[in-house]
């Protein structure tokens, strides 16, 4: 399943300079991930401080 960003995101950034697809995005507040291009890598987890990308459920 696609990965998709919590509430916890900081904002820093560092999910979206390690998604090889360049399907996360700065929202609103917080960064979004674009389910529909999402290859499930789970790089954006590995790299974020507060561990906001989680697998959809």
């Amino acid at each position: 399943m696609a990965y998709k960003i919590s509430d916890d995101c900081i904002s820093c950034g560092a999910c979206a300079a390690e998604c090889p697809v360049e399907c996360i995005s700065e929202g609103d507040g917080k960064y979004e991930i674009d389910a529909s291009a999402c290859i499930e890598c789970g790089n954006c987890a590995q790299v974020c401080p507060v561990e906001a990308p989680k697998p959809e459920e």
